[in-house]
């Protein structure tokens, strides 16, 4: 006979033990299935590690710091889940049915499998150098050449960190631009400025055969894909392999009670979506359906995300070029670092600002960015566009000075 519980959540990410944290704390009994470390991807070999090697100035140096931030982020993350209206089950979670996983059964479960690296089909995968990026977080010596397969975030992030080490990098990306999320304007020259610094970048190059390729370390940074688990099929919901699992706007699975937030779902693959998600869904199960129409999906807010290479870059909102292919009528207003004081004060002036507005001053529509500390100037922009701000009255708001947020302040006034 199963055991009853008011809620069981699939995964110990940042979107299963954040809504965990938040239902225990409003008196829900949670169970929670996590067969590996607590933290997810993000932690353990995801945001957190590379931040670790971003924020090092050599690679024995980041190592060090990497094994001792991470397990103390983890005990944070065990702290919570230690909560007495949760319960931490160290194993792998399997459906019974609909709503019984393992020994227990909820009428709410939360799916926060996550996500995990996505092959292309080419030759040699098989080759030991290739690596994903958990493989190259583990590197104990660094390499005198490596190659990335790949120019989006995560590619991105490691060809500048290693680079920064003493690296030869060459990055291969079979489309036209790196990071095709963000602005081609603003991505075209992070990339030169990337190049500057000595990296190497084959654009438009499809990989054949990765046995090759001329380098010590074969890094596939080829993006991520929802992590799905067969039992899945014992639940009775629609998923995909590739797609993850259909959800609503309210991430509710086609079976009513069960819901996917973050990677799984496919919608926003980024650490804080999740998190949004999750206590979100957490929020609509407390109030219920009709009581909960008030509360606004993530899906429906301004989701920023940054890309932490050396400079950094960041974004909210749509790029022009998709301003321009939706027909939106829109007015783009540009600002730079070299012409900002406390850049230039602290010797990082590249970098770029596109402000993005309705016609006349009016409601802010996105920004894009890159340059030093461009995710904080952007978190601003995400603030601001959650309140519907225009660019009239951001030229109301008064900015610290001297402050790198005075690089948007720039671009209001331009």
């Amino acid at each position: 006979m199963s055991i009853q519980t008011d809620l069981i959540i699939i995964g110990a990410g940042p979107g299963g033990y954040r809504a965990a944290e938040y239902a225990a704390k409003n008196g829900l009994k949670v169970v929670v299935f996590e067969s590996e470390n607590v933290g997810g991807t993000c932690l353990n070999v995801g945001c957190i590690p590379t931040k670790t090697y971003v924020h090092s100035a050599s690679f024995g140096e980041a190592r060090e710091r990497m094994a001792q931030v991470v397990p103390q982020l983890r005990s944070g993350v065990e702290s919570i889940l230690s909560h007495p209206n949760i319960t931490l089950l160290r194993e792998k979670a399997a459906f019974v049915d609909a709503h019984t996983v393992g020994d227990y059964t909820a009428p709410h479960i939360i799916i926060a499998t996550g996500s995990e690296t996505k092959m292309i089909p080419v030759q040699g995968l098989d080759d030991p150098r290739v690596v994903d990026s958990t493989g190259l977080l583990q590197l104990e010596t660094l390499p005198k050449r490596l190659c990335i397969i790949g120019a989006g975030v995560i590619g991105m992030e490691f060809a500048s960190v290693f680079r920064r080490f003493g690296t030869e990098v060459t990055v291969i990306e079979f489309l036209k631009e790196c990071l095709p999320a963000l602005d081609s304007d603003i991505a075209k020259r992070l990339r030169k400025y990337m190049e500057k610094q000595g990296i190497t970048f084959k654009m438009k190059t499809a990989v054949q055969n990765l046995a090759d390729i001329d380098a010590d370390v074969i890094l596939m940074a080829t993006g991520r894909k929802p992590r799905v688990q067969a039992d899945f099929v014992n639940a009775g919901f629609e998923f995909d392999e590739r797609k993850g699992i259909a959800t609503d706007e309210n991430f509710e699975t086609t079976v009513k009670g069960i819901y996917a937030i973050g990677d799984v779902n496919g919608r926003q693959m980024l650490a804080h979506a999740a998190e949004a998600q999750g206590i979100y869904v957490v929020r609509r199960i407390l109030q219920g359906e009709q009581a909960s129409s008030g509360l606004h999906s993530p899906l429906t807010r301004p989701m920023p995300a940054a890309i932490f290479t050396r400079p950094e870059a960041a974004c909210v909102g749509p790029t022009e070029d998709q301003l321009k292919a939706q027909g939106v009528a829109y007015e783009c207003r540009k600002s730079f670092w070299r012409a900002n004081g406390k850049a230039m004060a602290m010797n990082e002036t590249e970098g770029l600002l596109k402000l993005f507005s309705e016609p006349g001053a009016g409601k802010i529509l996105g920004c894009h960015a890159y340059g030093a500390h461009a995710a904080d100037i952007v978190q601003e922009v995400s603030a601001l566009m959650c309140r519907d701000t225009t660019v009239e009255q951001l030229r109301d708001i008064v900015h610290i000075h001297p402050t790198l947020s005075e690089i948007l302040l720039a671009a209001a006034e331009s």
